[in-house]
């Protein structure tokens, strides 16, 4: 792969800063409204479930099984997580993998359009549970979902092997699995098998938020983080043990936990490699922040901090619960909601905080504009880092809100909600600078 320059944060227009040791295939990457419209429909579905927790109160976390939280669980999931995650992957499969997706508008709009309109059909279908919405729920999000999965594996098979294409390789191998246990879960026959058998959900939800999210996520870092954070590389020996290790062990949990018959050791030792994965992910990732090259404030970073620590203590809650020693199922809750939005949430938030200043700098200067803006002027730090504090303080109140939901419920919510709205804003406003640069020089 030929290196490319990118754009310097400080100075004017292309500066001269390279990023070493990384190819990157720019003129493969896709057009900008290929990953953008992903991503601007995110906060959208943020910002609708904090408005859900508003308008149900505490009554939502009576239950996992209350119709809400799992409306609310899977706006996040879905219309948050994921939407992020499958417009990152259309942009990053040419530019890091070099290996374009077929057709990559065409594919977008189906795909955007059909996971748009499955997840707030299943939303919906929670609280209301009529068989047509629920029907139409998992026709667009199967069929959506499929559409992506078939186009980025035809790519990743293309795709010469690294750290990093392992990673996304078997986080579409998670992505299909859950979505096909999604599927299975929201059919007429099995709706009372996995009511009466929580283990069903529980494999279900660790796939969603390991064998699909962490994999991504920890590959994509083998990249960006480097790149973007200006940090040394991950380890060798971390980048080629870690996600098979992961995969690996969540199978074999998987299993185990489904048959039900097995000893209940081998299911902890699978726990116990997972948590333990997981958490020297997030270690060294803090590790290798104090490494910067530069060490101005920067909100990608801090984000990241919070991803993070959020993974550990994510980590620590789900191990004392499995291990019996925090009975009370909401330290399980909370320990889903750290992982929702706290690491993933956060590490999302951060990496768009890049990229989208990034993608626009790389589309205004293939078309040639007559003045050329850095990336500061996207996403100016007056933007994005007091949206650390306000995430940040977020995730705090996450924590008395689950315990002790009747007082500090709606401030949570509130803030969350600020948060998204935030977001929103931010990622509009670089499209709007976008927009404006936009100017051919020969015009």
């Amino acid at each position: 792969m030929a290196h490319r320059r990118c754009p310097s944060d400080g100075g004017r227009g292309a500066g001269p800063e390279t990023v070493s040791g990384i190819g990157l295939r720019l003129d493969q990457a896709p057009p900008f409204s290929v990953p953008l419209r992903f991503f601007l429909a995110a906060p959208f579905f943020g910002a609708i479930a904090a408005v859900v927790v508003l308008a149900i109160g505490p009554e939502i976390l009576a239950s996992r099984w209350q119709p809400a939280l799992l409306a609310v669980t899977h706006l996040l999931t879905l219309g948050v997580l994921t939407m992020v995650m499958l417009g990152a992957l259309m942009q990053m499969l040419p530019v890091l993998a070099g290996s374009p997706v077929p057709r990559p508008v065409t594919v977008a709009g189906v795909v955007h359009g059909l996971l748009v309109v499955g997840t707030i059909a299943l939303a919906v279908s929670f609280p209301i549970p009529y068989t047509g919405l629920r029907n139409a729920a998992l026709i667009a999000l199967g069929g959506g979902l499929g559409v992506f999965i078939a186009a980025a594996a035809s790519s990743l098979v293309r795709a010469s092997a690294n750290a990093s294409i392992t990673a996304m390789r078997l986080a579409l191998l998670g992505l299909t699995i859950v979505a096909l246990l999604g599927l299975y879960a929201a059919s007429t026959a099995a709706r009372a098998r996995w009511s009466y058998n929580p283990a069903y959900a529980d494999v279900h939800l660790a796939w969603g938020l390991v064998g699909w999210v962490a994999l991504l996520v920890i590959g994509v870092a083998y990249q960006v983080v480097p790149m973007f954070q200006l940090t040394r590389a991950y380890p060798q020996w971390l980048r080629r043990a870690l996600v098979p290790t992961l995969f690996a062990a969540l199978v074999l949990w998987s299993g185990v936990t489904v048959i039900g018959s097995s000893p209940a050791w081998l299911a902890q030792a699978a726990a116990a490699i997972i948590a333990a994965a997981l958490a020297l992910y997030a270690i060294a990732t803090l590790w290798l922040q104090t490494t910067r090259r530069r060490r101005l404030p920067d909100a990608t970073v801090r984000f990241w901090t919070l991803a993070m620590l959020s993974l550990l203590a994510c980590v620590v809650l789900w191990s004392a619960h499995a291990v019996g020693m925090v009975a009370d199922a909401r330290f399980a809750v909370l320990a889903g909601a750290l992982m929702i939005l706290g690491f993933a949430g956060s590490a999302i938030i951060g990496m768009l905080y890049k990229i989208v200043p990034f993608l626009a700098w790389l589309h205004l200067q293939a078309l040639g504009t007559s003045t050329l803006p850095n990336m500061k002027e996207f996403l100016p730090d007056a933007y994005t880092l007091p949206h650390v504090w306000l995430h940040a303080a977020a995730l705090v109140l996450l924590v008395p809100a689950v315990l002790a939901p009747r007082p500090w419920l709606y401030p949570a919510a509130v803030v969350l909600l600020v948060s998204f709205l935030w977001l929103g804003w931010n990622l509009t406003a670089a499209v709007r600078q976008y927009r404006r640069s936009a100017i051919p020089v020969n015009v």
